[in-house]
Order: C-alpha cells, then sequence, then structure tokens
C-alpha cells in the first residue's frame, strides 16, 4: 500500500447521486463500502466532507445574508453529511468516529489531531466535520489542515473524474488527462485542484494531493496501491 494514514475529502454535492439536493442514501452506502475495502486492508482513514448539497456560506452571501453567519450555517451542513456517512459506514460493521471543529458536544467530539491520531491508530475512520471552525475559510482548507495534523501521507480528493485535466473533461472532448503535476506546475496552469489556501498548505508541507474518481466501486483501494488511478500533485 503506497499511502497508509489518508484524508479523503468529499464534496457535499457527490453525496446528491443523481438528486438535484440532499443526499442519497444509495451513494453513502457505496461510499461506505469503499472505505470498507480500504480499511480492511489496512488504511487509515479521516474524512472532510463538503456541505454544498445543503448549504454554501458563499450562497447566502450572495443573497444578503451576513457571510459569517451564512459561513457557519456551511459548517453545519458539513457536520450533517458527516453523521450521515458515519450512520452508513458504522450499519457496515466500521467504528467510525465524528469530530467537529465547531463545538458541538450532543453530536461529536471536538477536533484534535493528537484525539484523530489516536482514534486512527485504534481502527476506527475519523469523519471530522465543522470545517476549521472558523468563517472565511473553505472544506478544502480544512482538509489540508487536518491532513496536516493527523499527519497524513496524503489528501485524496474524490471527484467525478479520474483525475486533473488539461481543461474540463465533461466539457471538453480534446481535454487531455495529467498522471503527474508539481505544484509550480500546477499554479501554473491555472489549474483548480484545491482552492489557493488549501493548495498552498499541501505545498508547503509536502503533502501530496491525488485526485481520483469516487463514484467508480473498488477505485479508492486501487489508488491506495496505485497513485496512477488518478492524478498525482508532489513538490
Amino acid at each position: 500500500m503506497k499511502f497508509k494514514r489518508v484524508l479523503l475529502k468529499l464534496s457535499g454535492e457527490a453525496l446528491m447521486g443523481e438528486q438535484q439536493y440532499g443526499i442519497d442514501p444509495q451513494r453513502l452506502r457505496d461510499y461506505a463500502a469503499d472505505i470498507k475495502l480500504a480499511v480492511e486492508a489496512g488504511a487509515q482513514i479521516a474524512i472532510v466532507i463538503g456541505g454544498g448539497n445543503i448549504f454554501r456560506g458563499l450562497q447566502g452571501a450572495s443573497l444578503g445574508m451576513d457571510r459569517v453567519q451564512g459561513d457557519y450555517m456551511g459548517m453545519l451542513a458539513t457536520v450533517i453529511n458527516s453523521m450521515a456517512i458515519q450512520s452508513a459506514m458504522q450499519q457496515m460493521g466500521l467504528k467510525v468516529a465524528l469530530l467537529s471543529g465547531v463545538y458541538i458536544d450532543r453530536v461529536a467530539d471536538s477536533m484534535s489531531g493528537p484525539k484523530a491520531i489516536s482514534l486512527l491508530e485504534s481502527g476506527h475512520v475519523v469523519v471530522i466535520g465543522g470545517g476549521t471552525g472558523n468563517p472565511f475559510f473553505t472544506t478544502d482548507t480544512a482538509a489540508a489542515l487536518r491532513a496536516i495534523e493527523i499527519k497524513a501521507d496524503a489528501i485524496l480528493k474524490g471527484t467525478r473524474v479520474d483525475g486533473i485535466y488539461t481543461a474540463d473533461p465533461e466539457k471538453d472532448k480534446n481535454a487531455v488527462r495529467y498522471e503527474r503535476l508539481t505544484f509550480d506546475e500546477a499554479y501554473e496552469k491555472k489549474l483548480k485542484v484545491m482552492d489557493l489556501t488549501a493548495f498552498t498548505l499541501c505545498q508547503e508541507n509536502k503533502l501530496p494531493i491525488l485526485v481520483f474518481d469516487m463514484n467508480s466501486p473498488g477505485n479508492l483501494m486501487r489508488l491506495l496501491n496505485d497513485p496512477a488511478v488518478g492524478t498525482i500533485v508532489t513538490n
């Protein structure tokens, strides 16, 4: 296994499946099944999920809502998604702990690096909701921060496509897939891998980012053994 401890970043929109809003139970089960395969093979997995299927802070700000208030609403949306995937994985027999950057004592323990590492080493999947706990930061940045805190070997960014392309492959049939990029190359080519704050955090901490298709069954396990399943961005 190339990567033992990883931070899996999923978008909230991915949980919608074929729906227009909310959470698709079948998509949750599919993701949980793939995560179970990887954990049973010896991987230590932490998960950060966005909240865009429910609410985005920027969306609220565009409608005239206070940005700080909107961002906190977005953080709570990530907690809802985190609870959903926690439940799906528990139903498959996995040990799952839910931590949060926002203090919600009846739902989740507060996030700390040492606590998350201890849980990972004891065989738990650790789901981390609540973003960074602060407004003005995306869940991409939260994923980068949490990956560094838990001393992850890599961030795995699960998407609908099998890597990073020269253009959006869903819109441009001539888009070419990259197998490997450096952080500098991705920045110079203006490839939108993660937001700039998250991207810089990963580069400064020499944390690889792997972008892959999470919607193909078994792909997570394949990626852990072979980075070429997706696109890897490294120093």
